[in-house]
Formats: structure tokens, sequence, C-alpha cells
């Protein structure tokens, strides 16, 4: 995928973007939690995303709890993943100090609306904190996960934070905004959300390509085995938490499973946040043309082989189907045109 880089088109977008987040800009109690609390007699996270659905030994109300556990952990990992998002982005800012004074607003306004996205996370974790029984655990430590993650090079960063952004606005549109059975204020959670990640999606193309255009064929080289080693500490994070909120969910459900039962729930826990936080993003049309069109053949395959052992999280049928790309290299066909002329 190609863009108009030149100066002039690329503080154009950036003006753009500025635009649209003074537009959508909202604040937490005002417009968000309005003084409301969550519904538990509603679903949390929607089975397109949460596979409940494959658990068919489940009943209604048992599957309305595992939502809500699952949809507990999927405001803790969005919050976990914005402490290094806001952190690089105050990293680029400075890139534009003492240059492009549209491009250094955009992004300080992306760090402050990523910081305020914490913010929410936190309150609704309280809030979900006092009403739910005791004994779930958070696995990861934020600030650990963002030093790791702020290690690996600008470029593998600024990948991976493409791809969760263009997953939020995924999720949203696919399987959160349809579902009319959720509770209310954890739906209007993810739409405020959302309403600003769609901006910050563009920011991301922004600086990947001017990040990438700094590279050698070595550093790229060096930069895709950063992404993939972001990817792998990325499901180390999602086991450990998976068998945490198997556990939990066990534990406070009141339903007598058996053994093979409870391995199943597992499962299916993990295969859900496979899917939800790695194969959905990889899935995403607009990330594969914007990383397939920055990589030579050799380095897509690296890529390719390294997220291959987790296609199978591919729901078999989603409540909604997130878009698939038409040449998708995750199931054996031609990735996109590599290189970096590409423009498919």
């Amino acid at each position: 995928m190609t863009h108009n880089t030149t100066p002039g088109a690329a503080t154009e977008r950036y003006a753009r973007v500025i635009e649209v987040s003074k537009r959508v800009r909202w604040e937490i109690e005002r417009d968000v939690f309005r003084g409301r609390r969550l519904d538990y007699s509603k679903t949390f996270l929607p089975s397109g995303l949460s596979l409940v659905g494959e658990l068919g030994f489940m009943s209604a109300p048992d599957k309305r709890l595992l939502s809500q556990v699952q949809g507990r952990t999927y405001a803790y990992i969005f919050g976990l993943v914005e402490r290094f998002i806001a952190a690089k982005a105050l990293d680029l800012g400075r890139a534009h100090a003492f240059g492009d004074q549209t491009a250094l607003q955009a992004i300080v306004r992306m760090s402050d609306e990523e910081i305020r996205h914490q913010e929410m996370f936190r309150r609704l974790e309280a809030t979900m904190a006092a009403d739910m029984p005791a004994g779930y655990v958070q696995t990861a430590d934020p600030d650990a996960v963002a030093q790791v993650v702020l290690s690996k090079s600008d470029w593998a960063v600024i990948a991976l934070t493409l791809d969760i952004e263009l997953f939020t606005q995924a999720h949203y549109r696919a399987s959160i905004e349809p579902d009319g059975n959720l509770s209310e204020l954890w739906k209007d959670v993810f739409l405020f959300h959302w309403k600003e990640e769609a901006h910050h999606a563009t920011l991301d193309e922004l600086e990947l390509a001017r990040e990438d255009a700094k590279l050698t064929k070595a550093a790229r080289d060096a930069a895709v085995g950063d992404l993939i080693d972001l990817v792998v500490a990325v499901d180390g994070i999602l086991q450990a938490q998976a068998r945490a909120d198997a556990d939990y969910f066990v534990a406070i459900v009141g339903t007598p499973f058996t053994g093979a039962q409870r391995e199943q729930i597992a499962d299916t826990v993990l295969k859900a946040y496979r899917w939800q936080y790695i194969v959905s993003g990889v899935m995403e049309p607009r990330f594969q043309k914007n990383l397939f069109a920055l990589v030579d053949e050799e380095q897509a395959a690296r890529i390719h082989n390294a997220l291959a052992p987790l296609t199978y999280a591919v729901p078999r049928q989603p409540e909604v189907p997130l878009p698939l790309a038409a040449c998708h290299p995750l199931h054996g066909h031609p990735a996109p045109p590599a290189g970096r002329d590409a423009t498919s």
C-alpha cells in the first residue's frame, strides 16, 4: 500500500487527524459513564469475539458470565497496551519537535487521548472489581510490558500499534456495535474508545512509512525479527491470562464441569484471546496492505511462518465475520505484492 508521503501531503493528513480529534473529543464521566453502572444481566463481550458459542455444553447464564470475565480482560489488555502506545507516541512526537509542527500537534493529541483511555479502563476495572467476586488476576504488569516492547525497534512497535488500533475498529464495527444485548455502559466504553482509535491508525500509517524510509534492508530484517518477538511476547501474555481467566470463571460460576469441560473452557478462552489480539488484526486488509508493502518476499515469509501456528484461532462461525483479506498470507494464498513499490 502506498501513500503520498511528500512533506505537504503528510502535513495535510496530520492536519485532518487534528480536525477529527477535536471533533470527536469526549470526557470520561460526562460522555461515557454518566453516573451509570454495568448491567450484569447482559453480555459484555459479544460471542463473535468471546467464542462462547463454541462451548455447547454451557448454559446461557454461564456463557453470559464467561463473556463478562472476558470483557473484563478485554478492557485490561487495552489499558495494558496503551501504556506502551502512549510512551511511544511521546517519543515519536519528539522527532517532530523541530520540524513539522502540525505532525507534532497530532501526535501530542494522540498521547493525551491514549492516557485518557488508560484512565477510562482503570475506572471500568474498579467498577468490575467492586461488583464481581474476588479472585480475578491480571497476569502482566503494564509498566514491565511497556519496557520490553519499547526495547524493540520503532518500526516493530509502530507496526504492532497499527495492528492493535485497526483490530480495535474491526471489533467494534463487526461485533460490538451490532449487538443489542450488551451492557450499555460496557458497550459505550468501547464506542468512545473506537472513535479516537480510528484516527490514531492514520497516524500509525504515517509514522510507519516515515520510519521505514530510514531503514536499510539489514535494518528492516532486524525490525521484522523484533515484530515477531513482540507477537510471541503478546502470545505469552495471552496464554497466562487465558489460564487465569478460565480458572477464575470455573471458581465463581457454580456449575460443576468435568475435567474435560474445564480444559475445553481454557482452550476456548485462549483461542478467543489469540483471535482477538493477534489473528483478527493480522487478517485486517488495511494492516496487510500497509505491512506487506514494506517487506520483501523473504521477510513476508518469516512473518507468515511465525503467525501460522496461531491461525487455528480463526472462529468456525463468527457471529459477524470480520473482513478477510482477498489474498490472506496466513491461509496459503499469495501475499499482497511484496517490495517497497507494491501498490496492492
